[in-house]
């Protein structure tokens, strides 16, 4: 079947004459007459009562229109999809991210994408607070999120580690368990719900809460980093913002045994039936950076 049938038939019904619906569809009045005849040939049902003043469709005619509605909607959005999917991305993408993933994963991502895409520009917003979702684009969260009514797509994982600076593991001594840590001088993340209680657990020795005694609280993860860093004292980080620094060893995992929860790279995105270009190939940018970054850490 000619789909251009349908939007013919579709057109003469809502427009109640073949002269005004060739009117609005910019063809002859001939041209549409005759493709209404083809479709109702087809499929062998009047769909149409015609008189001299006006066209009035069949109980089988209003059925098939309230189907044409559908689906020439569903063609045209089909249509549209395609096109946002081939288009250049153009404009300006707002993404927002926490400070330490934003500043280790998505800058270098956003660096790569302005160059690869010319017409698009983008700003880049980091904060350690939540930006309202609908308020962007794209939002990156990390962690473990609660139940939300946006669009949510997970691209990664990553994994907590409890460290220390290479000059101060002399202060962790001989500790074999988490509890042996609590007294220690520990840099609490204030931008964390529970950033002073850490629940460990181990594959022969089972689960331990610890309580630990926040010497500093700062509240912002790459500042924590930094006073780790210069021997402040222990604290937990995530994997992808320390790598380097335990590739090198200034850096140093403090009972390595002892794994802490794992948790979510999610992208959040308002909600919509279709995305312009430049958000879809920044998803897939984000999504290739994670498969990189987890086949490194392996």
């Amino acid at each position: 079947m000619n789909l251009n049938r349908l939007a013919y038939f579709a057109t003469v019904v809502e427009a109640g004459s073949f002269t005004r619906a060739a009117e609005r569809l910019g063809i002859t009045k001939a041209v549409v007459s005759q493709q209404v005849a083809r479709l109702e040939r087809e499929v062998g049902v009047t769909l149409l009562l015609r008189t001299t003043r006006k066209v009035v469709p069949t109980d089988a005619g209003r059925a098939l229109h309230a189907r044409c509605l559908v689906i020439l909607h569903e063609s045209a959005e089909a249509f549209d999809e395609l096109a946002q999917s081939t288009a250049e991305p153009r404009g300006i993408l707002r993404v927002t991210a926490p400070f330490d993933y934003g500043l280790s994963v998505v800058l270098p991502v956003v660096t790569t994408f302005i160059r690869t895409h010319s017409l698009c520009d983008v700003e880049l917003i980091l904060s350690d607070r939540l930006v309202d979702v609908q308020s962007v684009d794209l939002a990156v969260r990390v962690g473990w999120l609660r139940d939300s009514s946006h669009v949510m797509r997970r691209i990664g994982t990553f994994d907590q580690y409890l460290v220390c600076s290479r000059d101060f593991t002399s202060q962790v001594g001989r500790a074999v368990d988490p509890d042996d840590l609590a007294a220690l001088p520990f840099v609490s993340n204030g931008s964390l719900p529970e950033g002073k209680v850490w629940r460990f657990s181990h594959a022969t020795r089972g689960r331990r809460t610890v309580r630990m005694h926040a010497r500093v609280t700062i509240d912002a993860t790459p500042a924590v980093h930094g006073a780790v860093l210069a021997g402040a004292g222990l604290s937990v980080l995530p994997d992808y913002l320390i790598a380097a620094d335990l590739a090198t060893g200034r850096l140093v995992r403090v009972l390595p045994d002892w794994k802490l929860r794992s948790g979510g790279i999610h992208l959040l995105l308002p909600s919509a039936r279709f995305r312009p270009a430049k958000v879809n190939r920044f998803i897939a940018s984000m999504s290739r950076a994670e498969v990189d970054r987890a086949a490194r850490s392996h």
